[in-house]
């Protein structure tokens, strides 16, 4: 179906203090449609700004009429629930954001049974222990940020607003809303400005691992295929010439995998090795971030059959090829 509609669209950005710089969601308005794209995090920060933007373009709450949202993440959906409370509209998302939105407690318990398995054969020792512990007592106290209002499948095409696209590898549930006639792509994660996005390891609804930072890079290609002028990011600053931003990221995680290549050809033998003498303290401050990015180019590197990994007593140990 062709995309048509004229739209204006109106940034809300929420500075925050860390690397992301910025909280990004959107308002859209496409004919008698006004869309939230995101819904920020469960703050007075972000409810002021999203009320403040409807204000300053003459809107109120009771003028929204859908929310999509790019992924699950809490800084994505976290206005959801009282926004839905106040004034009940559809939300959209991928069906794999279902369990995760919901906080499904199978899902969750399936989750931390991944990681704590993951974790085992990567060699992470008690940094893994430890990181499993904090996974189980999250799940406890997060059950409040579980979505109550209904939940609705995003189709191919949303209307006659955007063209739905799959771009998963930052999280396995992540879409992009290409607007064709105006090459404007709204992409959640897939693309910061200022850093390299991180692709996370997670399980699949089988609790099988993806293989997130393949799928984030086949992600990213797809974008080149598209007739393409602005992204505009769940963080930072909208994209110009993002083709440029995505070759970079591409060539990024070449450079990478390669730093990562000698490590392994001087004698790091496991995912938890690598990661400890790479990020040195920032293992210890971001170990989960760390150890998707160590297993995500460990992946890479196989694929291209420069590596090459054997279990030794429960651990994957990794040589050169």
């Amino acid at each position: 179906m062709p995309i048509v509609q004229h739209m204006d669209i109106f940034p809300i950005h929420v500075p925050v203090s860390s690397s992301l710089r910025s909280i990004n969601f959107y308002l859209v308005q496409s004919g008698q449609s006004l869309i939230l794209i995101d819904a920020g995090y469960n703050n007075d920060d972000c409810r002021k700004a999203l009320v403040d933007t409807l204000k300053q373009n003459e809107f109120a709450l009771k003028d929204l009429t859908h929310i999509i949202l790019t992924h699950h993440h809490i800084d994505h959906a976290g206005l959801v629930n009282c926004l839905t409370a106040e004034h009940p509209i559809p939300v959209y998302a991928h069906p794999l954001s279902f369990p995760r939105l919901k906080r499904a407690s199978v899902f969750l318990q399936m989750r931390i049974q991944f990681f704590q398995e993951l974790y085992e054969t990567m060699g992470c020792g008690q940094q893994g222990k430890k990181q499993i512990e904090h996974l189980k007592k999250t799940m406890k106290e997060n059950e409040s940020q579980k979505i109550t209002a209904e939940l609705v499948e995003v189709g191919e095409n949303f209307g006659d607003h955007f063209e739905v696209l799959e771009v998963p590898g930052h999280a396995p549930d992540q879409i992009a809303l290409y607007d064709r006639k105006q090459e404007r792509l709204f992409a959640g994660d897939l693309l910061i400005s200022h850093i390299s996005s991180n692709a996370l390891v997670e399980p699949d609804e089988n609790g099988k691992r993806i293989p997130s930072l393949l799928i984030h890079i086949d992600s990213l290609k797809k974008c080149l295929s598209l007739s393409l002028e602005q992204v505009y990011s769940g963080h930072g600053k909208v994209i110009q010439q993002p083709k440029e931003l995505i070759q970079k990221r591409l060539d990024g995680i070449e450079k990478k995998a390669e730093r990562f290549l000698t490590l392994i050809k001087g004698g790091k033998r496991t995912a938890n090795d690598i990661a400890e003498t790479y990020y040195k303290d920032v293992y210890d401050q971001q170990f989960p971030l760390v150890m998707s990015e160590v297993i995500g180019h460990l992946d890479y590197l196989e694929q291209r059959e420069k590596i090459q990994k054997e279990k030794v007593h429960g651990i994957w140990r990794y040589t050169s090829s």
